[in-house]
């Protein structure tokens, strides 16, 4: 099985032309004096020293004329041919994004940088050159910034060493041909910033500089930021007006995260897509050094995607504290997952784990991989879990997660809310209990299933489990069961199936999940299948 079984629908192509009507809508239609209601998103460490962070969002009113949109080194030519088509692809929606912050009182700052020649008459960049010099400076605000304190001791996510060009070799020397018959400079081919990007003569500024721009800001009373351009894990964060600077300089910045692009070739590491890279970058960013938001909050439709990142968007619920499925989860979806889908961590508050910081954005996730046990949320979050599967959306459930949302012989504490038929509405299935710890569990592919294709690349020989066996007998009638485990001197239980649910919904369990399970190359290809299985669609 192919990551090219899940492809985005029909639908959209309806949603693309949706968004650019949203788009052409919302940047005339603008409310002059009205703040923006905005949503920073940032991640925290789920507790001290740990590589596990929370995805959460913060509710702020920023004032449009007190705010600057930086547009960064979006050229209109590069060395990187692929590159090319990206900056072309957020040309439209970038623009609409700056008409709408014009319309409502932005600075637009404009940063091609060298580029400045192409605009040496430019009314834009005479406004900048004529700003009065701010005298405050920040320290080396001239300067490119490789890092910041908050990154000295975190890992930076991607290898960009090799300058991160994606192409292929013949689209490269096509591409460089191409340059030379323009008469450009093949590894330095930008001449200005994109023609599909307006620039308002007056009232926008030009400027690569980080002096000029700082005195820009200081004129103009700027007290907020926004960046948007090109490259996320280059430019927009390293030049002399990019996001490290501001932050270092003490200016509240944020980085509009579907408005940017990465330059990162994935035969580096980690070897994951080049839209995972960014994911990479932009969760550093988050981490380290600024929140992001997306360009929806400021002009209306959905964010952009770029029309070649058909990612499946994987959403891990975690909080189980028997399995330690917080880190093994986590590294098996870093190593097995990260490359093909888009993921997004949820993990249960170290203070309650009833409670899931950032469950919102399970609501943007295709497919629901979940290992929680015995957890009673807020009713307002596990409403968000039943709005999720009520609207048919794929669930895999590793080990508990069939008693993922019920409490056993105890009350729900007031305020919050269980799902006693959790299990059986969407495994199928009927958990009891285990058979104990000190019995072998051995488990076997139910030979009529060889074929499924969640067993692809599976082999048939048996294996012993690292966890004891689930009691989880009779599972539904319509459940297919795929493998069975057996401990001496009992009988047979379900150990992986799949199930279709009323909602039209698919979902499969799997009672593995323990520690030693997720060393087992069986264990690790069997959650790929399903999630792979769960996405296809029944049409």
């Amino acid at each position: 099985m192919h990551l090219t079984c899940f492809r985005r629908s029909s639908g959209t192509l309806v949603a693309v032309v949706a968004n650019l009507l949203l788009t052409t809508l919302f940047a005339g239609a603008v409310v002059a004096g009205e703040p923006w209601q905005l949503r920073l998103r940032h991640q925290d460490p789920v507790a001290e020293g740990v590589p596990r962070y929370h995805r959460s969002e913060q509710a702020e009113a920023w004032d449009p004329e007190t705010t600057a949109v930086i547009v960064c080194d979006m050229w209109d030519s590069h060395h990187c041919f692929r590159a090319v088509g990206r900056v072309q692809e957020l040309a439209p929606r970038m623009d609409a994004f700056l008409i709408t912050a014009r319309q409502r009182g932005a600075t637009i700052i404009h940063a091609p940088s060298s580029c400045m020649e192409a605009y040496q008459d430019h009314p834009s960049r005479d406004r900048a050159l004529a700003a009065p010099s701010a005298g405050d400076f920040p320290d080396q605000i001239d300067q490119w910034c490789y890092q910041i304190p908050a990154e000295e001791a975190a890992e930076y996510p991607i290898d960009q060493s090799d300058g991160g060009e994606d192409d292929t070799a013949e689209e490269h020397a096509a591409w460089v041909a191409e340059l030379e018959r323009q008469g450009r400079n093949p590894r330095a081919p930008w001449l200005k910033q994109i023609d599909r990007l307006s620039i308002d003569a007056d009232r926008d500024y030009i400027s690569d500089s980080g002096k000029e721009i700082w005195n820009i800001l200081r004129d103009r009373g700027i007290e907020r930021v926004m960046l948007v351009g090109v490259h996320t894990n280059m430019c927009v964060l390293g030049r002399p007006f990019g996001l490290r600077r501001m932050v270092a300089a003490g200016m509240p910045v944020v980085l509009v995260r579907d408005l940017t692009d990465t330059m990162y070739n994935p035969q580096a590491w980690p070897y994951v897509s080049h839209f995972s890279g960014t994911d990479l970058i932009i969760d550093h960013i988050e981490r380290h050094v600024c929140p992001t938001i997306s360009s929806d909050q400021v002009l209306g439709g959905a964010p952009l995607r770029f029309a070649d990142d058909d990612r499946p968007h994987v959403a891990l619920l975690i909080s189980e504290p028997e399995y330690d499925t917080a880190r093994t989860l986590t590294d098996y979806a870093r190593e097995n997952l990260q490359r093909d889908f888009r993921l997004s961590y949820i993990y249960g508050s170290e203070d309650d784990g009833n409670r899931f910081p950032g469950l919102e954005s399970l609501a943007e996730a295709d497919v629901l991989l979940l290992s929680v046990r015995r957890r009673t949320p807020p009713a307002e979050q596990l409403k968000i879990v039943r709005d999720f599967i009520d609207a048919g959306k794929p669930v895999v459930g590793i080990r508990t997660a069939n008693h993922a949302f019920h409490l056993r012989n105890q009350p729900v504490p007031d305020g919050a809310a269980a799902w006693s038929t959790f299990d059986p509405d969407v495994f199928g299935g009927s958990y009891s209990n285990h058979y104990g710890n000190d019995l072998e569990t051995v488990v076997r592919i139910v030979p009529e299933q060889a074929d499924h294709p969640i067993l692809e690349g599976i082999s048939a020989e048996p294996f012993v489990s690292g966890g004891s066996l689930y009691r989880v007998a009779p599972v539904a009638d319509s459940a297919e069961v795929l493998m069975l485990g057996t401990v001496a001197g009992h009988p047979s239980e379900p150990v992986a199936w799949t199930y279709r649910r009323s909602d039209g919904g698919r979902s499969f369990y799997t009672s593995l999940g323990a520690i030693d399970d997720f060393a087992r190359p069986e264990f690790q290809q069997l959650l790929r299948g399903a999630i792979l299985w769960t996405l296809e669609s029944d049409d």
